[in-house]
Formats: C-alpha cells, sequence, structure tokens
C-alpha cells in the first residue's frame, strides 16, 4: 500500500513577555447609540477589539434606571424596571456576550451613583425615586431637595438608599459574569450643601450627644463626619463584592482630588490608604496637555507607592454640535507619552464615541502607536482573566455536516447561513470544538430566526458526562443573534459540543444553522489561568504520560487529527525514555492496516498528525499507538 506524507509537528510551551496594560473605555446612554440595538452593540466591540481596548465600563445605572432588567427596581418602583429606551432588552447581557466573545473584560458602571434624577435645577424635583421615597432626599440646612450641577440627590448616609443601591450591585454580580464594578464621581459621594434630611441628622445626633450638626457645612469636622460615614460604605460594598467573588475588580473614577472632598466629600486618599480601590481612575479631564500633565503629576504624588493601580482618566470627547470637543491626536500622544515615562501602565476614556469621530481618528493612532500590540489587564497575576471565546462558523473545516445542507442568502454570524428541508433522510451537522483547558464553559448558537424555519430544531449539547437534547424554536423572531444553550463541562483536547438534527423537521420548514461559540464561565471556573494574550494559549509543560486522544473531528470527513503525547525523560512511563520509536497506524474494521502515519524516533512533546481518508469509504476504522512497551487504540468513524 502506498504511503502518504502527512504534517506532523511538535507543540511546545510559549514563554513571551506581554504588555500589561488597562484600556478602558466608558460606554455611556447619552450620546452615544451602542447600547440601543444588538448589532451596534456587536460592532462597537469588534472595533474596540481591532485596536487592542481591553476594558469597558458600561453604563448600568443612569437618569434615575437601570439600563438591564431589574428585579430590584421592580419590586421598588411598581414595574419600572428597566429604562423605558431599553423595554423588552437587556443590553447588559448583550455587551457582556460581545465582549467576552473578543475577549474584554466587562465593568458594570453606577454612573449615576447616588443621585436621583437630573433637573437642571427646576421643579418638580427627585424624579420618581424621590416621589416614591421623599424620605430618601438629600436636603440642604433650608429643608430643599439638594440640587447641585443640575442633579437631584438620594441622601448617601441614609441606611435605606445604602440598602438600594448595595442590592443593585448584588443583582449585578450575581445575575451576569462581570469582571469588576466601576463607581465614578457621584459614588459613593454627597454634595457639601446636604445632609441635613432627617435621617442623616438623626443619625449625627445619636453619636454627637443629641446635639445638631453644624449650620456651616463647610465645618471640618462636620465634612470628615460625612465624608468617614461614605467610606464605611464603601468598605461595606467593597466586602459584598469580594465575599462574593474576590476575583471582581473594585474601581473608582473620582473627580481630582483635593476638589472631590470639598465639593462631594470623596474622601480619595482614605480609598487608597485602605485599599478600598482596586483600579483607581482618577478623572484627569483637561482640555490641554499641559493641563492634564499638572493633574497627572498631582496623582502621581497622591498614590505614593500603589502607582500600579493608576489608570488616568482621559476626556476623549464631550457635547454636540457648535459644543463638541474632540481630544487632538498630537494631545493624546503627548498623555500617552506622559504616562508611560512615568510607569503609568493604563488609561480609561471617556467617552467611546470619541474614537470613531473623524473617521476613526483617534481609534487608528492608538492602533498605530501605543495600541499596536495587546496588552493583558494588569493585576490579575499575568494571567489572562478573559480569554476570546472559541467561535466555529458552520462552513469551518472542523464541521462535520451530513445531509443536503444549501446555503441560503441570510446574513449569518461571518457570512450566510445553511439550511435543509430533508425529512426523509437523517441530516446534521456536528461542531467540535479544542478545548485548552479542563473548565466549565457557556456554549452559545447564532440564531437568524424566519418564519419559514422549524419551531423544532435539536440541539444536542455534550460535555464530559453526557448529552442534553434541547428544543429550539429557530422561528422565534425574538431570539436573534448569540443565544446562550447550556454551561457545560469539558476536558482538554477535541471534543463534540454540539449536533444539530432535523429528527422533528417538519413538512415545509427549514432547519438552519450557523456559527457556534464556547467561553470560559469565569463563576464556575475562576483558577483556569491562561498566559498569552497574542493565542491565548494555556502554559503546558512536557507531558508525564503517554497520551492518544479522540481523534478530532469525530465523526469526520473527509479529514480527522489525531494527537497524542510522548513523556519527558525525567518521568518515563510504561517504558517511556523520551526519546524513542513511536508507530502511529490506521486500520479497518477487519483489521487491515490501511496506512501508517508515524514509524520514527520522536522526543518528549506533544503531537498531532492529519489523516486524511479522502480514497477510503465510510464506516469504522481504528487507530493505534505504540512506543516500547504503550500501545492503546481507538476507534474513529468516517461518513461521506
Amino acid at each position: 500500500m502506498k504511503y502518504i506524507v502527512f504534517f506532523l509537528f511538535a507543540t511546545t510551551s510559549l514563554f513571551s513577555q506581554q504588555l500589561e496594560e488597562f484600556r478602558g473605555v466608558k460606554i455611556t446612554d447619552v450620546d452615544s447609540r451602542v447600547l440601543y440595538s444588538d448589532q451596534n452593540i456587536a460592532e462597537a466591540m469588534d472595533y474596540l477589539a481591532s485596536i487592542n481596548v481591553n476594558a469597558i465600563l458600561v453604563v448600568v445605572l443612569n437618569g434615575g434606571y437601570t439600563q438591564y432588567p431589574s428585579g430590584v427596581m421592580d419590586s421598588l418602583f411598581d414595574g419600572k424596571n428597566i429604562d423605558p429606551s431599553f423595554q423588552n432588552r437587556d443590553p447588559l447581557d448583550r455587551i457582556i456576550i460581545e465582549a467576552h466573545r473578543n475577549g474584554i473584560e466587562v465593568y458594570p458602571w453606577f454612573e449615576y451613583g447616588f443621585a436621583s434624577h437630573y433637573s437642571g435645577g427646576t421643579p418638580p424635583l427627585g424624579g420618581h425615586i424621590l416621589d416614591k421615597y421623599p424620605d430618601w432626599a438629600l436636603r440642604t440646612k433650608d429643608n430643599l431637595i439638594c440640587t447641585k450641577n443640575g442633579f437631584d440627590w438620594m441622601s448617601a448616609i441614609n441606611p435605606e438608599v445604602q440598602n438600594f443601591i448595595n442590592s443593585l450591585v448584588k443583582e449585578v454580580i450575581i445575575n451576569y459574569d462581570v469582571d469588576g464594578i466601576e463607581f465614578s464621581d457621584r459614588i459613593p459621594a454627597l454634595p457639601i450643601e446636604g445632609g441635613y434630611d432627617s435621617v442623616t441628622v438623626s443619625i449625627y445626633k445619636k453619636e454627637h450627644n443629641n446635639s445638631e450638626p453644624p449650620s456651616n457645612y463647610n465645618d471640618a469636622s462636620w465634612k470628615k463626619w460625612r465624608a468617614d460615614k461614605l467610606n464605611e460604605w464603601y468598605k461595606n460594598v467593597r466586602t459584598i463584592i469580594k465575599e462574593y467573588d474576590k476575583n471582581i475588580m473594585v474601581a473608582s473614577s473620582p473627580s481630582v482630588y483635593p476638589w472631590s472632598y470639598d465639593n462631594y466629600l470623596q474622601d480619595v486618599q482614605t480609598w487608597l490608604n485602605e485599599g478600598i480601590t482596586d483600579h483607581f481612575i482618577p478623572q484627569l479631564y483637561r482640555y490641554s496637555y499641559n493641563e492634564y500633565l499638572y493633574e497627572l503629576e498631582k496623582s502621581i504624588f497622591q498614590v505614593g507607592d500603589k502607582r500600579e493601580i493608576l489608570f488616568p482618566g482621559f476626556l476623549l470627547n464631550i457635547g454636540t454640535g457648535d459644543n463638541l470637543y474632540v481630544m487632538s491626536p498630537n494631545y493624546l500622544l503627548n498623555a500617552l507619552k506622559a504616562n508611560r515615562d512615568r510607569g503609568i501602565n493604563g488609561e480609561v476614556y471617556f467617552f467611546y464615541e470619541g474614537f470613531r469621530k473623524n473617521d476613526n481618528l483617534i481609534g487608528d493612532t492608538l492602533k498605530a502607536t501605543y495600541y499596536k500590540e495587546p496588552a493583558k489587564i494588569p493585576l490579575r497575576s499575568g494571567n489572562i482573566w478573559r480569554p476570546k471565546a472559541e467561535v466555529i462558523n458552520e462552513n469551518d473545516d472542523n464541521i462535520i455536516a451530513v445531509g443536503d445542507w444549501k446555503n441560503y442568502p441570510m446574513p449569518g454570524f461571518e457570512g450566510q447561513i445553511i439550511r435543509t428541508n430533508e425529512i426523509e433522510n437523517y441530516n446534521f451537522i456536528s461542531y467540535s470544538f479544542k478545548i485548552s483547558k479542563d473548565a466549565y464553559y457557556d456554549l452559545y448558537t447564532y440564531m437568524v430566526p424566519n418564519t419559514n424555519l422549524t419551531q423544532k430544531a435539536i440541539y444536542n449539547v455534550f460535555d464530559n458526562a453526557d448529552s442534553t437534547e434541547y428544543f429550539i424554536d429557530q422561528s422565534d423572531m425574538i431570539q436573534k443573534g448569540w443565544q446562550k444553550l447550556a454551561t457545560v463541562y469539558l476536558s482538554e483536547g477535541y471534543k463534540q459540543v454540539l449536533k444539530i438534527d432535523n429528527s422533528h423537521l417538519e413538512m415545509d420548514k427549514y432547519l438552519a444553522a450557523d456559527a457556534a461559540m464556547l467561553m470560559i464561565n469565569r463563576k464556575l471556573s475562576p483558577n483556569v489561568f491562561i498566559t498569552d494574550v497574542k493565542n491565548e494559549s494555556v502554559n503546558i509543560d512536557l507531558p508525564t504520560n503517554f497520551y492518544l486522544e479522540q481523534n478530532y473531528p469525530n465523526p469526520f470527513n473527509p479529514s480527522t487529527t489525531i494527537k497524542y503525547s510522548i513523556p519527558s525523560i525525567e518521568t518515563p512511563f510504561l517504558g517511556g525514555a523520551g526519546v524513542g520509536l513511536v508507530i502511529l497506524k490506521i486500520y479497518d474494521i477487519l483489521g487491515r492496516e490501511i496506512k501508517t502515519l508515524v514509524n520514527q524516533n520522536q522526543k518528549a512533546g506533544n503531537y498531532e498528525v492529519k489523516f486524511d481518508a479522502a480514497n477510503l469509504t465510510s464506516g469504522v476504522y481504528f487507530y493505534r499507538l505504540i512506543s516500547n512497551s504503550f500501545v492503546v487504540t481507538k476507534k474513529m468513524l468516517l461518513l461521506k
């Protein structure tokens, strides 16, 4: 029988010095359309990944509403569970999916903080929150609702208000697989003019022998007492977050100090001294480089020996029309150079739209200069916390599609979808993934619904232990884009994870297929470490045992890959010495030798070889690995 040449190579560990920089951008629902459609979200996350941004700080509390469906808001405010602009959607869930698909960390941003409403100082004040709970209002010494710079405020010292915010934070970290929480210039914060509401006064009097608080809101002791109460809340909410998941970062982007203390009682120095914040992102929002540099030097002095947590905030753009400001490329590059020259490894931009102004000028400038290479998030012990998802398209080489599948001109994740209306014969499409690390993964499928598609699509999901069958309605017009099927535990190697089949396809309906995706579930797999930001491969040492993996894909048509491991000389197993003769052969179901894939001496390492069965008939075949006393045989299925 004729021998055929196959590709054979050893894989080695990747050890390369990677950049560690926090490259964050704030995404808001004001003067931005990102959150207003799933398509906008996906496009924005793809763009950010293309310029090597690695974190987003996305608004979840603004205008007195949440930008996600909130059970807390629903119970407290008579069904007002989400910003009316996002009714029947979940922008937070969608942006987490699309960001994590691109390997971008997500920090929900509680932008409004302890503010309740923006009235501009014109009655009525307080908005729907204070209409429902008037005792939550922060009041001035004249007993008026405290309004500062147009924002109406709740009392951040009122225990009920604190519990309200705590409940929102807990809701987000429990219900969503997030990477951090972002607090800014209104949280924790309290306008210096406030603190004279009955609840705050009662707490003060209880701690001061029934004495009234000073009428001078600038009184030093009165300022400190209120700031200390905010610090207590901040320490408490940090504890809530860290007790739930120590890997969730706590980020703060206050106004510059000491202005932040003198106007909003933000005791930033205490936050730094006591380690309350993991990421310090002061809003160095200045319109010129010289002004920025002045504030940068102050911030560096303020953090002292904690420079590694300092990621200054840049004012990238603000305003519209004649009042539009966009940072110039020259200012940007000078500021980035100043940061790096001073050992500042990262920054956060306000806000996303500035990257896209002037035909993506700022974004393209970043990609061509300081963000040319990807970077890990700092303070993650050198690991990648959020690796890019693995996506397999329906036309990839490691897909097995059996039956009468045809392209159909509906846009899928990439290109068109495929579909079949075959009901007489069994049709299926099988998706197999290369799993780089034992972990829990979330499995998604890309849905392109249409009224002519089946209501009874069968999705078989496979994990290490079992398989589960799901009925999916492909005609449901609400279920568009990436939809989660299941969470599965998978071990390293090539694994069949999903199969879609026509076993329940109705007459005159079609079964469609498009891309599938796996992304690591960090709630269930917090201790899986990935080190390479470019390839995001796990750090693998030389093998300690002989091992023959199941071929991938399996079933296959017409080619498949076989992987095996030869142990190092220091850890011989079953006769292995790290160097020796290795034989890998293929046999048919009758035991006849079909091909020899490997017959040579090999060093310790991980190997893979491709088997092409284009000239063989469908059926069961066996492959056998022999090395000294190690012999193992496995079965594979060729389906044509």
